[in-house]
């Protein structure tokens, strides 16, 4: 075993888009468990476009990232070492969130076995599923024949937001991304009906032709034009889920998403809009893998990821995430 520890340390914080300059490797000493604690060296990590605004900023659900230390997140790992007190055994397969280093230790409570019978690919328990679980199943609750609308549907949560739509019974499936190849991509493989690109022309004059009839749901990771566009094409009734907001990380500062909504409108409609965050469903996640491990079993979901390799890698990859460069969840293998 090394002696020696990699981690991804935050250089600097403030300004959009992410560089490289933003972000340190740092050689540290490997860390040693202590009463009660595991040492779990990583094998693969999860990169998301919230990691981002926690780059930036402070009053968020989850704790920010802070200069000169290490950054954090979903990440599967095997055991080394644990306190025999611990009652987990060295060689156990397990999740947890300090990704963004090679090494890391824990407390034995924050550390979740992984079966290794239930699926033969980790990377399935780093998916972005559980939002877009919770977003359409406990908040805008997809009725059959629903049609919903899915943006930034390429992403970790859209590539999965619109099986799962499917699969709870929707009857028309509508993204929005960012190029026909991607677009040509999520018709073949993934089952959307029809998609929108943002730099094409108005996307409320996509969406009218795309949904004709309207959107009973919209599931939305993007904000800003097209939150607006989806609001306006939203039937009465409508529910709306909000999970993410790129177009403040693709334009803006990272943080905010200013999007004007027409709240008569919205009283005239009864829509219904919802911010989404799974503090407030803690049995969505497990409920998720549960489901997504059996749909993958029987052919019902696939999981569109895309794997980089090296923790060296790591930062670029978030900055090519945010950029739209990747299909799916994005994942390290360190």
């Amino acid at each position: 075993m090394r002696k020696d520890n990699r981690e991804v340390h935050l250089a600097r914080a403030g300004g959009m888009p992410l560089t490289p300059e933003h972000f340190r490797l740092v050689s540290t000493p490997l860390p040693t468990p202590g009463p009660g604690e595991v040492l779990v060296r990583n094998h693969l990590m999860a990169v998301t476009a919230a990691m981002c605004t926690m780059t930036v900023a402070d009053d968020l659900p989850m704790p920010s990232y802070r200069v000169g230390s290490p950054l954090w997140g979903a990440a599967v790992g095997e055991v080394v070492t644990a306190d025999p007190a611990s009652g987990i055994e060295p060689g156990t397969r397990v999740s947890h969130g300090l990704g963004w280093r090679e090494y890391a230790v824990l407390d034995a409570t924050a550390v979740e076995p992984v079966d290794a019978t239930a699926t033969h690919d980790p990377g399935v328990l780093l998916s972005h599923g559980a939002p877009a679980w919770a977003a359409l199943t406990r908040v805008a609750r997809v009725r059959p024949g629903d049609t919903v609308f899915v943006s930034g549907a390429a992403g970790g949560i859209g590539t999965l937001a619109g099986q799962i739509a499917r699969h709870l019974g929707a009857g028309r499936i509508v993204g929005s991304t960012g190029s026909p190849r991607k677009a040509d991509y999520l018709r073949r493989e993934l089952g959307y009906d029809e998609l929108v690109l943002r730099n094409g022309s108005a996307v409320t004059d996509q969406l009218r032709k795309a949904a004709p009839d309207g959107l009973d749901v919209v599931c939305d990771t993007v904000g800003g034009e097209q939150l607006e566009a989806a609001v306006e094409r939203a039937n009465n009734g409508a529910r709306v889920a909000l999970l993410g907001a790129l177009s403040g990380q693709l334009g803006g500062d990272g943080i905010s998403a200013p999007t004007r909504l027409d709240s008569a409108l919205l009283i005239r409609r009864r829509i219904g809009i919802h911010g989404v965050s799974l503090r407030d469903h803690q049995d969505a996640e497990r409920e998720w893998h549960r489901e997504f491990t059996r749909g993958l079993a029987r052919g019902e979901f696939t999981f569109p990821c895309t794997r980089l390799h090296g923790l060296e890698r790591a930062p670029r990859a978030l900055s090519e995430l945010v950029a739209g460069e990747h299909v799916g969840t994005v994942l390290v293998e360190l």
